[in-house]
């Protein structure tokens, strides 16, 4: 499954030559994997008050194909490429109209409350298969 979030580029997100700030697509996709596991039924709030475990970014692959501009309307797709015991890997792709500007291979880890890794509870894995 690949969930679609829309957003559009504010001034705030730009540098001085009216281009996307490259690391404000690191936030972008970080909306774009928050909404996906709300959809998946992954409460993350819940997940931490019961389980005491969390999501972390471990290792991010990042290509900037192309800039996006001020008052753009972008497109953040995301999709699971794998998920494991305590690891979930994760493709996400930024378009305008069509257009693909960023790519990112995302890996997260499931860390427990001292941040170690944590074994994702079986219901969770399945939601986000």
């Amino acid at each position: 499954m690949t969930h679609r979030l829309r957003l559009r580029v504010y001034y705030e997100d730009t540098d001085a030559a009216g281009i996307v700030y490259y690391a404000n697509y690191l936030r972008f996709i970080e909306r774009g994997r928050t909404e996906f596991v709300r959809a998946r039924g992954v409460d993350q709030r819940a997940l931490r008050e019961a389980e005491g475990i969390v999501f972390a970014v471990r290792h991010v692959e990042a290509d900037y194909l192309a800039p996006a501009r001020l008052d753009d309307e972008l497109e953040v797709e995301t999709s699971i490429e794998s998920v494991g015991g305590a690891r979930i890997t994760m493709r996400q792709e930024v378009f305008r109209d069509g257009q693909k500007l960023f790519s990112a291979r995302v890996v997260l880890a499931a860390l427990n409350e001292a941040g170690q890794a944590a074994r994702l509870p079986a219901n969770i894995r399945l939601l986000l298969h």
